[in-house]
């Protein structure tokens, strides 16, 4: 995968950090590529379930972000991105050093953009594919910040 250029790096950077709940979870983004982002949360256990697992929650929720800044390093300027629907498989239990989750553009639109998304649990060297899914985005006109 292409990287994406500087300026695209910076404006998905400079987003992602406005992103609270990113921030809440100790998310990271690790790879900013064109139509490609991966997103990193180390595990602690403030993201974990009853049972030590990662909480769907923190994996459904680093997913929807990395599709969503995939799409969004091929938005033009002056554009933002909004998740219109997501679906997300929980496919084994989701555990290990960290999860990395990978967003990535299937059919990019005019307006709509489609990704897939996947979860992988990585312990050591050891990658476990934990979600997949898939995500529609719209490409909106970017709101003043608050």
């Amino acid at each position: 995968m292409e990287e994406a250029a500087a300026e695209v790096r910076a404006r998905v950077r400079e987003s992602f950090e406005r992103q609270g709940l990113m921030e809440h979870l100790g998310a990271l983004i690790s790879y900013i590529g064109r139509g490609e982002v991966r997103i990193v949360l180390p595990s602690r256990p403030e993201v974990t379930q009853q049972h030590g697992y990662f909480h769907a929650g923190a994996t459904s929720s680093i997913a929807d972000s990395a599709g969503g800044y995939a799409a969004f390093t091929l938005f033009p300027t002056g554009t933002s991105v909004l998740t219109v629907e997501f679906k997300i498989n929980l496919l084994a239990p989701a555990e290990g050093d960290h999860l990395e989750a990978v967003g990535t553009v299937i059919k990019a639109g005019r307006t709509l953009t489609i990704c897939r998304l996947e979860v992988f649990g990585v312990a050591r060297e050891q990658r476990t594919l934990v979600a997949a899914g898939q995500q529609t985005l719209i490409q909106v006109d970017a709101r003043p910040e608050r």
